[in-house]
Protein backbone atom coordinates (compact mmCIF):
# COMPACT_ATOMS: atom_id res chain seq x y z
CA UNK A 1 0.00 0.00 0.00
CA UNK A 2 2.96 2.51 1.04
CA UNK A 3 4.14 1.88 -2.86
CA UNK A 4 0.69 2.60 -4.20
CA UNK A 5 0.59 5.92 -2.08
CA UNK A 6 3.77 7.49 -3.45
CA UNK A 7 2.71 6.28 -7.26
CA UNK A 8 -0.24 8.13 -6.54
CA UNK A 9 1.40 11.08 -4.64
CA UNK A 10 3.82 11.47 -7.69
CA UNK A 11 2.93 15.40 -8.83
CA UNK A 12 1.89 15.53 -12.50
CA UNK A 13 3.45 19.28 -12.80
CA UNK A 14 6.84 17.53 -12.64
CA UNK A 15 6.66 16.69 -16.17
CA UNK A 16 7.14 19.24 -18.49
CA UNK A 17 6.14 17.95 -21.87
CA UNK A 18 3.17 15.70 -21.63
CA UNK A 19 3.50 13.19 -24.27
CA UNK A 20 0.19 12.33 -26.43
CA UNK A 21 -0.99 8.77 -26.04
CA UNK A 22 -3.28 7.56 -28.94
CA UNK A 23 -4.66 3.98 -28.82
CA UNK A 24 -5.30 2.11 -32.20
CA UNK A 25 -8.41 -0.34 -32.40
CA UNK A 26 -7.45 -3.28 -35.04
CA UNK A 27 -9.96 -2.33 -36.83
CA UNK A 28 -9.69 1.40 -36.70
CA UNK A 29 -8.11 2.83 -40.72
CA UNK A 30 -4.87 4.88 -39.88
CA UNK A 31 -4.78 8.32 -40.98
CA UNK A 32 -2.98 9.51 -43.52
CA UNK A 33 -0.72 12.04 -41.61
CA UNK A 34 0.73 9.38 -39.29
CA UNK A 35 4.11 8.01 -39.43
CA UNK A 36 5.28 4.90 -40.38
CA UNK A 37 1.72 3.68 -42.34
CA UNK A 38 2.48 3.01 -45.91
CA UNK A 39 -1.15 1.53 -46.53
CA UNK A 40 -3.83 0.92 -44.33
CA UNK A 41 -4.62 -2.57 -43.13
CA UNK A 42 -7.42 -4.67 -43.69
CA UNK A 43 -8.90 -7.43 -41.86
CA UNK A 44 -10.70 -10.45 -43.30
CA UNK A 45 -14.44 -10.43 -43.49
CA UNK A 46 -15.34 -14.03 -42.81
CA UNK A 47 -17.14 -15.80 -45.41
CA UNK A 48 -21.33 -14.95 -45.33
CA UNK A 49 -23.14 -18.64 -45.21
CA UNK A 50 -26.71 -18.24 -46.49
CA UNK A 51 -28.59 -20.96 -44.88
CA UNK A 52 -32.10 -20.98 -46.65
CA UNK A 53 -35.37 -21.24 -44.44
CA UNK A 54 -36.64 -24.22 -44.21
CA UNK A 55 -39.54 -25.15 -46.73
CA UNK A 56 -43.13 -24.47 -45.21
CA UNK A 57 -45.38 -27.61 -44.48
CA UNK A 58 -46.87 -29.76 -47.01
CA UNK A 59 -50.54 -28.55 -47.08
CA UNK A 60 -52.57 -31.10 -45.53
CA UNK A 61 -53.77 -33.25 -48.86
CA UNK A 62 -57.85 -33.89 -49.12
CA UNK A 63 -58.82 -38.14 -49.43
CA UNK A 64 -62.03 -37.12 -49.61
CA UNK A 65 -63.75 -38.66 -53.06
CA UNK A 66 -65.36 -35.87 -53.87
CA UNK A 67 -62.50 -34.14 -53.26
CA UNK A 68 -59.96 -36.28 -55.72
CA UNK A 69 -62.48 -36.64 -58.74
CA UNK A 70 -63.59 -32.86 -58.58
CA UNK A 71 -63.20 -30.89 -62.03
CA UNK A 72 -59.86 -29.46 -60.39
CA UNK A 73 -58.92 -31.92 -58.76
CA UNK A 74 -55.63 -34.49 -58.56
CA UNK A 75 -57.14 -37.70 -60.54
CA UNK A 76 -59.32 -36.42 -63.57
CA UNK A 77 -57.01 -35.21 -65.66
CA UNK A 78 -54.13 -37.54 -64.80
CA UNK A 79 -55.91 -40.58 -65.05
CA UNK A 80 -57.50 -39.25 -68.39
CA UNK A 81 -53.87 -38.40 -69.70
CA UNK A 82 -52.41 -42.13 -68.84
CA UNK A 83 -54.81 -43.55 -70.74
CA UNK A 84 -54.08 -41.10 -73.19
CA UNK A 85 -50.76 -42.39 -73.49
CA UNK A 86 -51.27 -45.69 -73.55
CA UNK A 87 -53.92 -45.62 -76.18
CA UNK A 88 -52.08 -43.32 -78.57
CA UNK A 89 -49.02 -45.53 -78.17
CA UNK A 90 -50.72 -49.19 -78.88
CA UNK A 91 -52.59 -47.65 -81.40
CA UNK A 92 -49.96 -46.22 -83.35
CA UNK A 93 -48.45 -49.70 -82.39
CA UNK A 94 -50.61 -51.85 -84.18
CA UNK A 95 -51.58 -49.57 -86.39
CA UNK A 96 -48.12 -49.71 -87.91
CA UNK A 97 -47.53 -53.72 -87.13
CA UNK A 98 -50.82 -55.10 -88.79
CA UNK A 99 -52.02 -51.91 -90.85
CA UNK A 100 -55.55 -51.93 -88.78
CA UNK A 101 -56.92 -47.90 -88.02
CA UNK A 102 -58.06 -47.39 -85.01
CA UNK A 103 -61.99 -47.97 -85.67
CA UNK A 104 -61.02 -51.07 -87.00
CA UNK A 105 -59.03 -51.85 -83.75
CA UNK A 106 -62.54 -51.02 -81.67
CA UNK A 107 -63.83 -53.20 -83.93
CA UNK A 108 -62.17 -56.35 -83.24
CA UNK A 109 -62.01 -56.77 -79.31
CA UNK A 110 -60.37 -53.53 -78.37
CA UNK A 111 -63.56 -52.40 -76.36
CA UNK A 112 -62.62 -54.99 -73.71
CA UNK A 113 -59.14 -54.17 -73.89
CA UNK A 114 -59.82 -50.59 -73.17
CA UNK A 115 -61.77 -51.01 -70.28
CA UNK A 116 -59.75 -53.63 -68.62
CA UNK A 117 -56.81 -51.21 -69.30
CA UNK A 118 -59.06 -48.59 -67.80
CA UNK A 119 -59.54 -49.87 -65.01
CA UNK A 120 -56.61 -51.36 -63.88
CA UNK A 121 -55.32 -47.46 -64.84
CA UNK A 122 -57.64 -45.60 -62.91
CA UNK A 123 -57.35 -48.04 -59.52
CA UNK A 124 -53.37 -47.83 -59.50
CA UNK A 125 -54.13 -44.00 -60.04
CA UNK A 126 -56.54 -43.81 -57.24
CA UNK A 127 -55.22 -46.06 -54.56
CA UNK A 128 -52.33 -43.55 -53.83
CA UNK A 129 -54.49 -40.37 -53.48
CA UNK A 130 -57.23 -41.64 -50.94
CA UNK A 131 -53.98 -42.93 -48.69
CA UNK A 132 -53.03 -39.26 -49.21
CA UNK A 133 -50.05 -39.01 -51.19
CA UNK A 134 -49.77 -35.73 -53.27
CA UNK A 135 -48.85 -35.83 -57.12
CA UNK A 136 -46.09 -33.42 -56.33
CA UNK A 137 -44.54 -35.46 -53.87
CA UNK A 138 -43.35 -37.81 -55.87
CA UNK A 139 -42.48 -35.57 -58.80
CA UNK A 140 -38.58 -34.80 -59.44
CA UNK A 141 -35.96 -34.13 -62.17
CA UNK A 142 -37.57 -34.78 -65.81
CA UNK A 143 -40.48 -36.95 -64.38
CA UNK A 144 -42.37 -33.97 -62.91
CA UNK A 145 -46.21 -33.38 -61.97
CA UNK A 146 -46.83 -31.33 -64.97
CA UNK A 147 -44.51 -33.08 -67.57
CA UNK A 148 -47.32 -35.74 -66.91
CA UNK A 149 -50.12 -33.38 -67.43
CA UNK A 150 -48.45 -32.01 -70.78
CA UNK A 151 -47.53 -35.40 -72.10
CA UNK A 152 -51.25 -36.16 -71.09
CA UNK A 153 -52.74 -33.19 -73.21
CA UNK A 154 -50.66 -33.97 -76.03
CA UNK A 155 -51.78 -37.73 -76.35
CA UNK A 156 -55.24 -36.97 -75.84
CA UNK A 157 -54.81 -34.66 -79.03
CA UNK A 158 -52.63 -37.08 -80.65
CA UNK A 159 -55.08 -39.57 -80.03
CA UNK A 160 -58.72 -37.39 -81.31
CA UNK A 161 -56.17 -36.65 -84.19
CA UNK A 162 -55.42 -39.82 -85.54
CA UNK A 163 -59.35 -41.02 -85.03
CA UNK A 164 -60.46 -37.73 -87.02
CA UNK A 165 -57.81 -38.51 -89.64
CA UNK A 166 -58.53 -42.07 -90.19
CA UNK A 167 -61.87 -40.86 -90.49
CA UNK A 168 -61.65 -38.42 -92.99
CA UNK A 169 -59.22 -40.99 -94.58
CA UNK A 170 -62.21 -43.75 -94.32
CA UNK A 171 -64.94 -41.17 -95.49
CA UNK A 172 -62.94 -39.78 -98.54
CA UNK A 173 -62.77 -43.34 -99.70
CA UNK A 174 -66.40 -44.58 -100.12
Amino acid sequence: MAASSIFMATPITLLKKTPTFSVKCMSQTPQSGEPGVSKPATTPTPPQINIPPPPPPAPKVSTKFSDVLAFSGPAPERINGRLAMIGFVSAMAVELSSGQDVFTQIGNGGVAVFVGTSVVLTLASLVPLFKGVSVQSKSSGLMTSDAELWNGRVAMLGLVALAFTEYVKGSALV
